[in-house]
């Protein structure tokens, strides 16, 4: 069960390799991530725990490309004790060789050959490492996946990433440090990684490239195992049992000493067997380890390595399967907007979009959008919030008597009476100023219309940046510009209509209409207004003042019932009998008699009233004109437009040729879902 669990892993990580490896896969598998500096001793490392020699060797960055190293237990033909150490040897012209049938490798990207020769893979990997990269000493992200089966090994899943340097050498590029340690920190930084952080014990812990790479994404040491490299290096009388005993930088899961193959035994063909046994004897016989022998060297951490990544795959497991499922759903979606490659005919793809838009246009205004926002106003709500707010708003704002002054009342009636000054207010003043007021109406009614005509424009867009629509960019381009001619063109017809009604308002004064203030009830409220018939109190007796009739000289009485007293201000009695022209522009000016202040307060009483209908009206009447003329008219009239417009083209092929973004996408959703259909078979078996 055990073996099965890993065996599950790597089958999964095997499916989702296509997907960019595990740096950028959607779903984060348990692994074991090894990471350390160019000299820690990380690739001999894996060669012990493997007991083969395979990997790439040589001076300068040799792992440019992850590698993802599966082990898989694979049981002898004969019955043998798989253990590192019991590895077999063959006899060749002299040397010893560790080539034999009962172990071999795979390649994900070449899935039907057996490697059975070790050199040879390690020149594969060189190979397709060269093939993604180049020679220069560039390095890339996308791993190379090995898997590796021998009875020698214990099943583990292992990530080999470029060892950390600081310096360029050769064609390395100058940022190689920042590279290298951008990739690495993708790889440990998910949560599901086990970081095996390899560092030399000859030099300080606290100076370990590795280990302070591991500490950033894992302060706490919870998912960081230490494997000390070079032990036997060390200077006579030195040790590394406090680090063991977790006294200079604790980790969760230890540390676990190993003896590493020197560059000289390399050269001299010394067997990875020969290693591990002589690794086995410096444990035993060493006075600082002896007592811990069985805790130290390749095969303890290869069996710890094991037990940590099984107990990993149990704990994540759930999750896992939990991911995928939400990963496929998601890509699953995202692919049935895309749509499918196998494509109808031109015209019948052009039918279904402009279906789609006009109903989605429909639907937006009539409040039935699939996608109703809680977070703001939207479509035919913001068209409401016009109307009613910004519209209604503005037309009652709107006061007749910021523009209308008493002077020009008063001139207005002189001028509305002629030559025979009126006894009573005339209509025809009344008429003229309400007129003038009215007009005023046109200038919001316009602005109104231009409002609506920009949210309508809003809805289009809204609708045109849906993923349904980028698909076929210029036939989206195409109804955008068709779209907005036409609500151009119908803004004519409705601002012209909008005119009209105000103009008609202006045109006929509706004296008789039943809302109007009437003029004997205006005339009594200016009087009760100028003379309040609650008499004067005595502040002292509280009773009436008998008011004194004053009698008015002869003077006064004929200048106070003239008509135009209120121009008249002198007192000079001879430059009024010397009876002079009057003044080339001639304006109501001075005191206003009694009359006239009736008469003027009168009029703006009716003026008010009547204003007040209008806006009413208006306020009423416009909405429901821009409604008629440009909302309705569009909805009822823009796929017959659309149609016409579309259709009449010679080229609908160009006009239904897909995005080239939208066509990479759904290649790497089509990729992304079925890999995640298998890795969710794979689960599923569990």
């Amino acid at each position: 069960m055990d073996e099965h669990l890993i065996s599950t892993i790597n089958k999964l990580q095997d499916a989702l390799a296509p997907l960019g490896g595990g740096s950028q896969a959607p779903v984060d598998l348990p692994q074991i991530t090894v990471v350390g500096s160019q000299s820690s001793g990380k690739s001999s490392v894996l060669e012990n725990i493997v007991g083969r020699d395979f990997l790439p060797r040589g001076t300068g960055i040799v792992t440019r490309r992850p590698l993802v190293l599966q082990l898989i237990n694979k049981r002898p033909l004969k019955t043998a004790n798989a253990s590192l150490i019991d590895i077999k040897t063959v006899g060749q012209d002299g040397l010893k060789t560790e080539n034999n049938t009962e172990e071999y490798g795979e390649f994900l990207h070449l899935p039907d050959k057996k490697f059975y020769n070790f050199e040879d893979i390690r020149q594969e990997i060189v190979k397709e490492t060269d093939k993604m990269t180049g020679k220069n000493a560039g390095i890339s992200a996308i791993p190379i996946n090995l898997r590796i089966y021998s009875p020698h090994v214990l099943t583990l899943t292992l990530v080999d990433l470029p060892g950390l340097t600081k310096v360029p050498v050769g064609d390395q590029p100058k940022d190689i440090e920042k590279q290298i340690r951008e990739m690495i920190m993708k790889f440990i930084s998910k949560p599901n990684a086990i970081i095996l952080s390899v560092n030399a014990a000859n030099q300080d812990l606290a100076n370990s490239d590795g280990l302070k790479l591991a500490r950033e994404v894992d302060p706490e040491g919870t998912r960081t195992i230490g494997v000390l490299t070079k032990v036997d290096l060390m200077d006579k009388g030195t040790d590394v049992i406090d680090i063991l005993a977790g006294r200079v930088i604790p980790l969760r899961y230890g540390y676990v000493p190993v003896i590493n193959r020197g560059q000289r035994d390399i050269e001299q063909n010394k067997t990875i067997k020969d290693a591990l046994q002589n690794e086995k004897q410096f444990f035993e016989n060493h006075a600082s380890y002896a007592s811990k022998s069985h805790y130290c060297g390749t095969p303890f951490l290869a069996k710890k390595l094991n037990s940590i990544l099984l107990h990993h795959i149990k704990t994540t497991l759930p999750e896992i399967k939990n991911r995928i499922e939400t990963a496929l759903s998601k890509y699953s979606n995202e692919l049935a907007t895309l749509g499918t490659e196998v494509l109808d005919s031109p015209s019948s793809i052009i039918l279904n979009t402009i279906t789609d838009f006009c109903n989605d246009y429909n639907s937006i205004l009539n409040g039935q959008s699939k996608d109703i926002s809680s977070n703001e106003l939207s479509g035919g709500a913001r068209i409401s919030f016009v109307f009613h707010e910004i519209f209604k708003n503005g037309i009652y704002a709107l006061d007749p008597f910021d523009q209308i002054k008493d002077t020009d009342i008063r001139t207005i009636m002189y001028n509305s009476s002629g030559s025979a000054p009126s006894l009573f207010v005339g209509t025809q003043a009344f008429e003229l100023l309400v007129k003038q007021q009215i007009s005023r109406f046109h200038e919001p009614s316009h602005k109104c219309i231009n409002l609506i005509y920009d949210e309508l424009v809003r809805i289009i867009n809204q609708i045109l940046n849906q993923n349904q629509y980028a698909r076929y960019p210029l036939l989206k381009e195409q109804i955008n510009q068709t779209f907005v001619q036409f609500l151009r063109e119908a803004l004519i017809p409705t601002d012209k209509f909008c005119k009209d009604i105000v103009t008609a308002e202006q045109t006929y004064i509706n004296t008789a209409h039943p809302d109007l203030l009437k003029g004997s009830q205006a005339l009594s409220i200016v009087q009760e207004k100028l003379n309040p018939s609650r008499p004067n109190l005595d502040p002292k007796t509280g009773k009436p003042i008998k008011q004194q009739q004053q009698t008015p000289s002869p003077e006064d009485d004929d200048r106070g019932s003239s008509f135009f007293s209120g121009f008249f201000s002198s007192k000079n009695k001879k430059k009024l009998a010397a009876m002079e022209a009057p003044p080339s522009v001639l304006k109501a000016s001075g005191t206003m008699s009694d009359k006239e202040t009736q008469e003027t307060e009168v009029i703006k009483l009716l003026i008010q009233s009547y204003f007040n209908i209008v806006k009413k009206s208006i306020a009423d009447i416009i909405p429901k004109s821009v409604m008629l003329k440009l909302i309705e008219f569009s909805k009822s009239e823009i796929q017959k437009v659309l149609l016409e417009k579309l259709y009449n083209n010679n080229d609908l092929d160009s006009i239904v040729k897909e995005n080239d973004v939208t066509v990479a996408r759904r290649k790497e959703c089509i990729k992304m879902v079925e890999a995640l259909q298998h890795a969710n078979e794979i689960v599923n078996n569990v």
